[in-house]
């Protein structure tokens, strides 16, 4: 009799066990827009593969990358909504919500890349003031980031200056700093979805873009442009954003074991970029593109004084940003 009641009590605390196990599973949806073979494809992997293993699979990540979930709006609504759990874009793809956190994204406000990712730490002063907006009118957050790269121009011609860029249409991220910092060029900006970016270049609807040497090899870019101008006008954050709600229904060591994985990658990320953007000149010279610098006639600062201004006109309101993200060290 004892035996039974026994193997009764084992048997009835194992179920609960398992139910409480059950409950405490929870599986993200994960989105991006990033392609095989992009670095933030392999960060969104990854990070993902890491935070199963370091929570036990208490905690599991379901990736949708390559825009399977929407453009940028439809994934930064997805968030806000909770349709899905977390995502990573540029910083300014929130500014739908908060309109100040595009500065983050504005050109040629970084000293370096160090300094880029210093300054978009989810714990840096402007984040965090940003953060608290994000939650109360956006019911989200940042956790994380990575850094993607410089960001430089490329066309299907030889781009020295903005004078060689007057008037042509120029694919803008649709966004609308973006679309600021494209008439800066000289250009004329044209909103295109990284999705339908190749084809665009293809068919002439724009002469040329700007991203990271990663995005043209990861898009097969080089087969459609023919020149790179190395102005690294922008060094590309990504801002990893979860749902509020999602958020705090982890508990608070889940949510310390994603925030210490997602900075561990962040600087990861930097030296991938660092190995990578090296390696990239000399594979795509070999895919036929010829490299713009200012030993061989690049004008960065005609390109730096009339994107600022443009910048500067357009949003007056970036000025204290700014100045408390020169102060970050």
């Amino acid at each position: 009799m004892f035996f039974k009641k026994k193997l009764a009590l084992t048997i009835a605390t194992l179920a609960v066990s398992f139910t409480a196990a059950s409950v405490s599973a929870e599986t993200l949806r994960y989105a991006h827009v990033g392609s095989e073979g992009d670095s933030q494809t392999r960060y969104a992997s990854e990070a993902s593969a890491a935070i199963e293993e370091a929570t036990n699979g208490e905690i599991t990540i379901d990736l949708f990358p390559a825009s399977q979930l929407g453009g940028v709006a439809e994934m930064v609504d997805g968030v806000s909504l909770g349709s899905i759990s977390l995502a990573h874009h540029e910083f300014a793809s929130l500014a739908q919500i908060v309109p100040d956190i595009a500065v983050f994204n504005a050109p040629f406000i970084y000293r370096d890349k160090e300094h880029a990712l210093k300054a978009t730490d989810p714990q840096s002063p402007v984040v965090s003031e940003m953060n608290e907006r994000l939650i109360e009118e956006g019911d989200m957050r940042i956790i994380g980031r990575m850094y993607r790269g410089a960001r430089h121009i490329t066309a299907n011609f030889p781009v020295h200056s903005p004078a060689d860029l007057e008037g042509k249409p120029f694919r803008a991220v649709p966004l609308d700093i973006w679309i600021s910092m494209v008439n800066g060029f000289g250009a004329d900006p044209t909103p295109v979805e990284v999705s339908e970016l190749p084809t665009s270049l293809m068919t002439g609807l724009v002469v040329g873009q700007e991203n990271p040497l990663t995005m043209l090899m990861s898009n097969s870019l080089y087969e459609v442009q023919s020149h790179v101008s190395m102005t690294g006008h922008m060094h590309s954050i990504l801002a990893v954003f979860i749902n509020e709600d999602t958020w705090q229904s982890l508990d608070e060591g889940h949510q310390e074991t994603i925030t210490r994985i997602l900075e561990e990658k962040a600087q990861e990320s930097l030296q991938w970029a660092q190995e990578r953007e090296a390696r990239l000149v000399d594979e795509l010279t070999e895919k036929g593109m010829t490299f713009i610098t200012e030993e061989n006639g690049l004008d960065l600062d005609a390109f730096r004084d009339q994107v600022l201004a443009q910048i500067n006109e357009d949003y007056p309101n970036f000025e204290p940003y700014i100045e408390q993200i020169s102060k970050i060290e």
